[in-house]
């Protein structure tokens, strides 16, 4: 019988898997049926709302997840969050149909807002449950909540290009009625699988002792919402939605090689609160896991860039491949420091080192921003990602020097390492074989060996891996021995 943690891995892993696959076949769609200026005018209609909505979450989200995962009220907990996504979201909504009313010569990107809007106001509403389960850790009720509007969307897409009648008009009626779906279903399916009473009940007193206590994580969201999306805003108004476009497939591509981290990640809150909670802290066990997670980062830098060129300009018919080769270069280099920031943030996170994590946050913005304002103008889209690898680069170093665990001080070697064995081999196979399709099994192949080589891997790995992921104590009511 497999262990709690390892289903819950599998759970997520699978449902992160076929959501991507989805979410890769609606990309695909969309970015081979439409002309590029309008592909990139829904990317930067999307952009808006995903940057909107998560500032209107206001960190509370995450905070829901710890709240839960402690033992907290969960009913209570549940019925705040709620309240709070039913406020924020009418009153956004509200705000955006009104500007339509009363504000005429609006662009084009507006009337989008408004309509993909509708879809993206039900998806929010459905944060909580979301949120709820994964406190939770019923991770199968998770995955089953987060793949159904995709997979409405994928199916009625495939359909209607299959009937040659996908045109940018049901193109955004199969994104509404695919986000409304979810809500409606999600809801239905959390009322059966948790018996948690779902009480929408106005408590001014602990609604606004919720607010405060999530301040420092307001500040995080707000932030991480402008870095998550600023660069496609810039791009759609400072350069072309052509340019966005461009850009934008590039990013998808990028953040589809966050597959792993996103299976991961989720398992590590809930996790990483029980550990510091009790105080039973196993920095060889941290530090094996980080080591892992940098392996498998540096290896998706790897594919990325061998595959990059062959197989886009094979999928898009040259559309796509080739006049992104620079950009997600650059973008795959960020990968391997993602995975360090986010080991970090979930432990400063347990910890409840808010106020820490806000100003690692300022920092990367504050990079951020700068970087594109400074060279989107210059190198377009190249400088976009030159501006995110900065902003990376400087949270990572940030959250290295705020780490108060003495054994974790140099989790950066393994990333010095992997990367240079992936890079190295990438260059070694292309120097082999000048071009064409060996080059890509000879680095797998060379990325592995030198891995072994330099001990990055090992074979009692697998064992501390099912180890790491065994069962964890429950949860004792007593103090947590650990001091940030």
């Amino acid at each position: 019988m497999k262990r709690p943690h390892l289903k819950n891995l599998s759970a997520n892993a699978l449902q992160l898997i076929f959501n991507q696959l989805l979410g890769l076949v609606i990309f695909y769609v969309l970015s081979t049926s439409l002309g590029k200026d309008s592909f990139g005018q829904i990317n930067l209609a999307l952009a808006i709302l995903l940057a909107v909505f998560n500032i209107l979450s206001c960190g509370m989200d995450q905070l829901i997840v710890r709240k839960i995962a402690s033992g907290d009220d969960k009913e209570s907990a549940l019925s705040l969050y709620i309240t709070h996504t039913l406020i924020t979201g009418l009153v956004f909504y509200g705000l955006l149909f009104t500007g339509y009313i009363w504000l005429p010569n609006l662009p084009a990107v507006y009337n989008l807002l408004l309509l993909i809007g509708i879809g993206k106001l039900m998806i929010y509403f459905s944060t909580p449950y979301k949120q709820a389960a994964n406190g939770l850790e019923m991770f199968n009720l998770l995955a089953r909540l987060s793949v159904i509007s995709n997979l409405v969307r994928a199916v009625c897409l495939l359909i209607f290009l299959i009937l040659h009648k996908l045109g940018l008009t049901t193109i955004i009626a199969i994104f509404i009625a695919g986000d409304a779906l979810e809500f409606v279903t999600g809801l239905l399916l959390f009322k059966r699988s948790t018996q948690i009473r779902i009480v929408v009940k106005w408590d001014r007193a602990n609604y606004f002792n919720l607010l405060r206590e999530a301040l420092p994580q307001m500040g995080v969201v707000l932030i991480t919402s402008s870095l998550a999306r600023f660069d496609w805003i810039f791009i759609g108004f400072m350069l072309s939605a052509v340019k966005l476009a461009e850009y934008s497939f590039a990013y998808k591509l990028f953040e589809l090689a966050t597959l792993p981290l996103l299976a991961i990640a989720p398992l590590l809150i809930p996790r990483f609160t029980k550990m510091f909670k009790q105080g039973d802290i196993n920095t060889e066990s941290l530090k094996f896991l980080i080591r892992i997670e940098i392996t498998i980062a540096a290896f998706t830098v790897l594919v990325l860039n061998i595959y990059w060129a062959p197989v886009i300009d094979w999928l898009t018919g040259g559309k796509y491949g080739a006049v992104n080769i620079n950009t997600i270069f650059i973008l795959s280099l960020c990968l391997p420091l993602l995975y360090i920031e986010n080991f970090l943030w979930t432990m400063f996170f347990a910890q409840g080192r808010l106020k820490m994590i806000l100003n690692a946050f300022i920092v990367t913005l504050a990079v951020n921003m700068a970087g594109d304002i400074m060279l989107i103008p210059i190198y377009k889209n190249e400088g976009a990602a030159i501006a995110f690898l900065l902003a990376c680069i400087a949270q990572a170093i940030f959250y290295s020097c705020k780490n108060t665990l003495p054994d974790l001080n140099k989790i950066w070697q393994p990333l010095i390492i992997c990367m240079a064995c992936a890079l190295g081999s990438c260059f070694a196979a292309k120097a082999l074989f000048a071009a064409g399709w060996p080059v890509i099994p000879c680095s797998i192949i060379n990325y592995w060996i030198l891995l072994f080589l330099t001990g990055q891997i090992q074979v009692k790995d697998t064992q501390r891996f099912k180890t790491i992921f065994g069962q964890v104590p429950p949860l004792q009511a007593t103090k947590p021995n650990f001091r940030p």
